[in-house]
């Protein structure tokens, strides 16, 4: 297998992984739905996932050359881009705090022994905050494990602590006790979600209020323990810009690969960010494009997803049939949106990666009268392909 088609398999995967776990974001939309109280600024975050690092073994997906990492870093302050604390982005995210057009953060997952040898002082000569995800059964974990001292270190120099799980479970074991019933599972995941929590807080006399899903798989029971145990984001591995109104629970990462430099030059790309509020976020300057009712991807936007939600709100038609509503998207036909009495929105989350530049969109409905609406709702938005992370090959 060539190097291309190995790289390509590992994104596959991790991507599949988060996506087994859409359809639950149709039936949590209570979590996940978008606050709407707090405006969207046009900022769009970056976040950046780091896992291994060592400059005299060859690089993989889950390790990157020291070296390179050490220019990555230098790239970003070049670029004037802001690294951002986890309280600066959780005070951003709750519209309390204004940061800079460019912003990202600098995580990194398990908690090797690495990032505080080899990243660490990288980080601390550019002034550069971070955050480590620990799952709890690899602290003093053994040789390639952080030790108790060297975690206190970096939390005392500028190293926030987020949860990533008990013992770092794979997707098929999640999907095993899920099978095995509600109560069961229930359990399983307190442990590993609320232990993990509980653990971190205790040993290190600090507050964890971020998660980072294990290999980036998730469930919709996970969404609500979240809320339950007080985390206020929750991570994936689905490559993306974050902006303020976006759902905590699945929040997008660029998980930078040591043998595929591409996905750092996506996540260093703010071509999605605007001067202010007074640009649409992702709109693209002079478009025309405008809608009689909010949408989701904004009319003209440009996206950095190829898995984006697709949604008109309704709220304001009267006399409105939802039984007649009808969305078609281009490529796919008539799809299966959903329409939510509580929020009136007619929304769909794309199955299947959207494979064109462009995308168009056609809402159809029918009063109670049966009288179909004169003009249909239609829109198109764009897809930024570089920024949507996979090999136009796919």
């Amino acid at each position: 297998m060539t190097k291309f088609a190995l790289v390509f398999a590992f994104l596959t995967s991790i991507c599949s992984w988060a996506q087994d776990g859409s359809a639950a974001i149709k039936h949590a939309a209570p979590v996940l739905a978008e606050d709407l109280t707090i405006p969207d600024d046009g900022i769009r975050v970056s976040v950046l996932g780091y896992h291994d690092l060592a400059e005299n073994l060859p690089e993989t997906a889950m390790r990157i050359h020291t070296s390179k990492f050490r220019k990555q870093m230098e790239t970003i302050r070049q670029l004037g881009i802001k690294v951002i604390t986890h309280a600066e982005f959780t005070a951003w995210k709750k519209g309390e705090l204004q940061i800079p057009n460019k912003a990202m953060m600098i995580t990194f997952d398990d908690g090797w022994k690495s990032v505080y040898t080899d990243a660490y002082p990288v980080l601390k000569e550019l002034g550069f905050p971070f955050t480590i995800f620990l799952y709890k059964n690899y602290v003093d974990g053994g040789g390639k494990a952080l030790t108790t001292p060297m975690i206190q270190e970096m939390a005392a120099n500028g190293c926030t602590i987020g949860s990533h799980s008990v013992d770092h479970p794979y997707p098929l074991t999640v999907k095993s006790f899920r099978k095995k019933g509600t109560e069961i599972y229930d359990a399983y995941l307190r442990k590993e979600i609320g232990e993990s929590k509980q653990f971190l807080e205790s040993k290190f006399s600090c507050k964890v209020t971020s998660y980072a899903y294990p290999g980036g798989f998730f469930t919709e029971e996970m969404f609500k323990l979240g809320v339950e145990f007080g985390y206020s984001e929750m991570f994936t591995v689905v490559p993306g810009k974050i902006k303020r109104t976006l759902p905590n629970e699945m929040l997008p990462r660029y998980i930078v690969l040591g043998n595929y430099d591409k996905v750092f030059e996506m996540a260093i790309n703010f071509r999605e960010s605007t001067n202010g509020p007074d640009l649409a976020a992702g709109s693209t300057p002079g478009s025309i494009q405008t809608t009689p009712f909010p949408v989701t991807p904004e009319a003209g936007a440009i996206i950095n997803t190829r898995l984006p939600e697709i949604s008109a709100d309704l709220s304001t038609i009267e006399n409105l049939n939802p039984a007649t509503l009808s969305m078609k998207v281009a490529g796919f036909g008539e799809v299966p949106a959903t329409f939510s009495e509580e929020t009136k929105k007619f929304s769909w989350l794309v199955n299947r990666r959207l494979r064109q530049s462009s995308c168009q969109v056609a809402v159809t409905w029918k009063d109670a009268t049966g009288k179909a609406i004169e003009t249909p709702l239609r829109w198109s938005f764009q897809i930024d392909r570089e920024s949507a992370y996979f090999p136009d090959g796919e």
